[in-house]
């Protein structure tokens, strides 16, 4: 009898939102490459900017899955696409690629 609120709890948690710092970067190496190294400078403050709102946003994502579970056994936040983590992996990837480029202007 037991088994189905087990299931259900799992899916429940897995659905959860992730913390911003273990999502994963998306590979974009090279993608860079042919850009200016004040261009390069430009992007890389610009997607830091966007990365620290893409990680506030996901970190409330996180809190309201939290809540949710207790609550009523749902991760609501994610359900609702507060999820931002492709974002996140996709802007960690680009600022990555970025750093690459201008390693390479000194």
């Amino acid at each position: 009898m037991k088994l189905p609120y087990v299931v259900l709890f799992a899916v429940a948690v897995s659905a959860c939102a992730k913390s911003p710092d273990s999502i994963a970067p998306v590979s974009m190496a090279g993608a860079y490459d042919n850009i200016s190294c004040k261009k390069a400078q430009t992007l890389l403050n610009q997607e830091q900017t966007n990365l620290n709102a893409l990680s506030a946003a996901q970190k409330s994502a996180v809190t309201g899955d939290a809540v949710g579970v207790f609550l009523i056994g749902v991760p609501m936040s994610s359900l609702s696409g507060n999820d931002k983590e492709g974002s996140i992996a996709t802007s960690k990837g680009k600022i990555l690629a970025l750093e690459a480029r201008l390693q390479s202007c000194g």
